[in-house]
């Protein structure tokens, strides 16, 4: 069973349908009825959810608008999934919700998941979601790029090889190619960012900073700016602590607290407390002795010459002049210093990269000459094996002249890779422009298959490929319209028994007259009209046992009574089942 399943679809005033629900399944099922009872109604309805053109002439008469619900099983994270979900959409119960409005002035709405979305939306999942091959409607493999990517498939590891190497290779090529375009065009703006680095460090490099240099010349200049006053103040509190020289009567610290010891000394024998507190007075002394000494010779060693101080704000302007440019303070200029220097390297180092980017470029681009080469010639092979197997299924397929080939060729490009001797274009997916031909007859010249068949041919030539391409191609569900025309007797039988191998890998929809063809369903609906000419709920509707019989009696007598067309229905039931 595949993964995603059209589930069903509701068709609302829309041609000869009133109000319709068309209930599909995982594998082959064919709607079948009258001529002019609206099956090719289920084509169109699916043509407008998968984002095609909007034909207000579609709209049943006296009604305002046609509307079309399709809800379509799809597995969580698959491509369709993702891009629905970035336009908003929702899933409902593991299902995408796919709706089409259309007015009869022309007016055309799409919702996806319960989101207003683009009509251009439904276009891009339909690649992803169902394949149409009918008359007027072509999707899917008609396209040069799916027949690429199938064929592809289709040739398995033989292309598979080579195409990754490609792949790797073309990725390579782009990012070495980008890297130096960067370099080459933005020379001159390189060479200016060159300039100004040197320039800076050249800056630095003759003031010479040291790392933590402004904080100390700071502290240095606010101590060369106070120096008088902070020599008085040493010498007071150097004169209140050890004494004045020049008044021998004074009282210092020093002097009371030798007083206070001698006094405990005398006494400190009777107390071991108060010992205590004339050692601690001992260590005040020593400590004021200490201190003293070291106001002294910070007195003494104070330097107040203007010059030094001169000397200092100097500095520390060229100090600040970095700071200005190249950090807030010195080790920020030093960090700064440090980074541009790199940079300076790498950005004078140019040239040199350039030439090795430039010689990766040529070999890379010499690697790529041979991959091209390599997938061309297992795509070709792969489309020799290809056109064979299509063109024997058409014989069976009542076109026993048909001849399909592959036309794999290249374009001219001075900028491309250099194949065989020739520059040619490429892209992610190698060189190769590849596109399906069809001589529908012994000497018709080879023609694009939308080009070389009449509408039911086309549809017996997609059915060939589609059965060729199964369980290659991504498309779960395919939906054919006519794809019986112009055929009958044994030809129908094998389109019926085409249809049915398909239906093993994808889900089948066919619009078929043919009782041959619909013999080999999985399931069978039937489309008919009321008495007023319209298709109501009630219209399309699941046949099973004896209807079916009548409706494949009624397919190929026109007499769903006639006991010889029953006899005949049944056989057709029975050689479907058995060949299944």
């Amino acid at each position: 069973m595949v993964g995603v399943v059209l589930e069903e679809m509701r068709i609302r005033s829309l041609g000869v349908i009133d109000d319709a629900v068309v209930e599909l399944s995982p594998g082959f099922t064919a709607v079948t009825g009258e001529t002019g009872a609206g099956k090719t109604m289920v084509v169109t309805s699916l043509g407008l959810l998968l984002g095609g053109r909007a034909d207000p002439a579609l709209v049943r008469i006296g009604a305002g608008k046609a509307v079309v619900e399709g809800r379509v099983a799809v597995p969580a994270g698959t491509a369709a999934v993702v891009r629905a979900e970035e336009a908003g959409a929702e899933l409902d119960d593991g299902a995408l919700l796919i709706s089409r409005t259309v007015s009869a002035e022309g007016r055309s709405r799409a919702h996806l998941g319960g989101r207003s979305v683009p009509v251009g939306l439904l276009g891009e999942l339909a690649d992803d979601l169902v394949a149409v091959h009918g008359q007027t409607d072509q999707q899917g493999l008609l396209k040069l790029n799916r027949q690429r990517q199938a064929l592809d498939r289709y040739a398995g590891d033989a292309v598979a090889g080579p195409l990754a190497k490609y792949a790797e290779a073309y990725r390579r090529l782009r990012a070495v190619s980008a890297e130096l375009e960067e370099i080459t065009t933005r020379a001159r703006e390189r060479a200016q960012e060159a300039d100004m680095l040197r320039y800076g460090l050249d800056e630095i490099g003759a003031v010479e900073p040291r790392a933590g240099e402004d904080g100390e010349l700071a502290e240095e200049a606010e101590r060369l700016g106070h120096a008088e006053a902070l020599s008085s103040a040493a010498t007071a509190a150097h004169a209140a602590l050890a004494g004045n020289p020049e008044d021998p009567e004074g009282i210092d610290a020093a002097t009371l607290v030798a007083g206070a010891q001698r006094a405990l000394e005398a006494v400190r024998a009777h107390d071991p407390a108060l010992a205590a507190l004339a050692d601690r007075i001992g260590e005040i002394g020593i400590l004021l002795g200490d201190v003293a000494g070291e106001l002294a010779g910070y007195a003494d060693d104070l330097d107040a010459d203007p010059l030094r101080l001169s000397a200092v704000e100097e500095r520390r302007s060229a100090l600040t002049a970095l700071t200005r440019k190249y950090g807030e303070d010195v080790n920020a200029v030093l960090a700064w210093a440090e980074q541009s220097a790199a940079r300076l390297t790498e950005l004078d180092g140019d040239d040199e990269r350039i030439g090795e980017l430039t010689a990766e470029r040529d070999a890379l681009r010499t690697e790529l000459g041979g991959l091209t080469q390599a997938l061309t010639d297992a795509r070709t092979e792969a489309a020799e094996r290809f056109a064979a197997a299509v063109t024997a299924e058409l014989a069976s397929l009542a076109m026993p002249h048909a001849r399909v080939s592959f036309a794999i060729r290249q374009t001219e490009d001075p900028e491309g890779v250099e194949v065989g001797g020739r520059a040619v274009a490429y892209g992610p997916s190698g060189a190769d422009e590849v596109e399906l031909l069809l001589a529908p007859h012994p000497g018709a010249p080879p023609r694009p298959i939308a080009k070389g068949a009449s509408g039911g041919e086309l549809s017996r030539v997609m059915l060939a490929v589609e059965v060729v391409f199964a369980g290659t191609d991504p498309v779960p569900t395919y939906l054919f319209d006519e794809v019986d025309a112009g055929v009958g007797g044994k030809a129908a039988v094998e389109i019926g028994r085409r249809l049915a191998r398909l239906a093993k890998t994808a889900q089948v929809v066919v619009v078929t007259h043919l009782p041959q063809v619909a013999a080999f369903a999985d399931r069978q609906l039937l489309v008919e009209k009321t008495d007023d000419g319209s298709v109501t709920r009630s219209g399309v509707k699941v046949l099973e046992g004896e209807d079916r019989i009548r409706e494949l009696s009624r397919m190929l007598a026109g007499q769903e009574d006639s006991e010889t067309a029953r006899a005949h229905a049944e056989e057709l039931l029975a050689t479907a089942r058995a060949d299944l």
